[in-house]
């Protein structure tokens, strides 16, 4: 609901961590009309928003993405009205607009004066938004899991299985044409886990070829020096300042460094 969203921002002390935490509540809100109408039926929840609602990554996101699993019923426009309905019963002024006819389908919600009512906006016009992006030509070979968690609501999500949340992280690393300092440290909290995973190669290697891969397939054995050539062509200073103001604990920041990236590499 929109007082209780505007509560848990007002509760935190530091300016954009109220808004990360108030934008976190939005995508919760959107999870559970998606919930409501059946969506992950057809949708496994998939990127870092999936990595922090369900494996409790320590830094927050921004969009919610989903792959389309199970074509059976999927009705997009169906969907959008499903969470516009949640949306205006929990009391939220907002504009939305979609792209339908796409191989990503996407709808994008920018809630109204919210910001301001939360104390983090001078003015009413500044507005939050939040992109959902739906990818109706995956590649093959994700492992899929069901999980029920409590975010907000109690959420009982399909998803991508960490493996194969992995291999979608390594193949955002090495074709996405900009810089995104989240994706490395995404890859850091991997690489550190305490029960070791590795990437879903089928998977990783079915996403290089749909985006023209024009080196050799990953595997095993190659996978991280493929990782280690990227990380050396980095504008750091680049790396670092998309990330800061994700990060739950700011001093995390200071362990973002190409070094410690290359050593846990090895």
């Amino acid at each position: 609901m929109k007082q209780h969203a505007i509560e848990i921002a007002k509760h935190v002390p530091t300016g954009f961590h109220r808004q990360n935490l108030l934008r976190e509540y939005l995508q919760a809100e959107i999870l559970y009309a998606m919930q409501r109408s059946g969506a992950f039926l057809n949708l496994a929840f998939v990127g870092g928003t999936a990595l922090r609602f369900l494996y409790q990554l320590p830094r927050y996101s921004v969009d919610l993405d989903f792959s389309l699993e199970n074509t059976q019923n999927y009705d997009f426009p169906k969907l959008i009205k499903k969470i516009e309905s949640r949306l205006i019963k929990a009391g939220y002024r907002f504009s939305s607009t979609a792209k339908i006819d796409r191989t990503v389908q996407s709808m994008t919600v920018k809630f109204e004066d919210l910001l301001q009512e939360a104390g983090l906006a001078a003015q009413s016009n500044q507005k939050l938004s939040i992109k959902i992006e739906i990818d109706r030509n995956p590649p093959a070979g994700a492992d899929t899991d069901s999980t029920i968690i409590r975010k907000h609501f109690f959420l009982h999500l399909w998803h991508h299985h960490i493996s194969s949340l992995f291999s979608g992280k390594i193949h955002a690393l090495l074709t996405r044409k900009w810089t995104k300092g989240r994706d490395i440290y995404d890859l850091i909290w991997y690489l550190t886990l305490t029960n070791k995973v590795g990437p879903n190669f089928t998977h990783l290697n079915n996403a290089l070829v749909q985006t023209r891969w024009k080196e050799q397939p990953l595997t095993p054995q190659n996978w991280k020096m493929f990782i280690a050539d990227y990380l050396k062509k980095l504008e750091w200073d680049s790396v670092v300042d998309d990330v800061r103001d994700f990060l739950e604990n700011p001093e995390d920041v200071d362990l973002l460094d190409r070094n410690n990236v290359m050593r846990l590499l090895i």
